[in-house]
C-alpha cells in the first residue's frame, strides 16, 4: 500500500491515533484522522484519497453523506464501526465492514485489496 493516500473519519481518539500509526507503518499517507463529518466533507473538497476508512457515526451524525461523495468521486471506503449491518444503509450493503474492536492486520488487508483493484 505504500504510495496510497487514505482518509480516515473516526472520533473515538484512540482507535483514530492507533490505525493512522499503522497505516503510516505501512508507507501510507494519513489524510485526517477527521473527528467530525464536516471537516472530513472539507478535506475531500480539497484532498481526492485513494481509499477511506468510514466511521460510521461521527459524534453523532451518521458518514453517509460522505460515503456518498466517495462513491461519487470513485473511491472505495470500508466502515469500521461499532454498529451492525443493519446501521447501514441498503445502498452500502456491499462496502466491507469490520466491527469494533477490529483487528487492525484485517482491516491492512482488506484496505490492500481495494488499493490493488484500484492499480490499473
Amino acid at each position: 500500500m505504500a504510495d496510497t493516500t487514505i482518509l480516515v473519519a473516526e472520533d473515538e481518539y484512540l482507535v483514530a491515533d492507533d490505525l493512522a500509526r499503522e497505516l503510516v507503518e505501512h508507507g501510507v499517507t494519513v489524510i485526517g484522522p477527521f473527528a467530525s463529518l464536516d471537516a472530513a466533507l472539507d478535506a475531500i473538497a480539497t484532498q481526492r484519497p485513494d481509499l477511506a476508512v468510514l466511521d460510521v457515526n461521527l459524534r453523532g451524525d451518521p458518514v453517509f453523506p460522505l460515503a456518498d461523495v466517495l462513491n461519487e468521486q470513485h473511491v472505495p471506503f470500508v466502515f469500521a464501526t461499532g454498529y451492525d449491518a443493519h446501521a447501514i444503509p441498503y445502498r452500502f450493503a456491499m462496502v466491507p465492514r469490520y466491527e469494533k474492536p477490529f483487528r487492525t492486520s484485517s482491516l491492512l488487508a482488506a484496505l490492500d485489496e481495494l488499493a490493488e483493484l484500484q492499480q490499473p
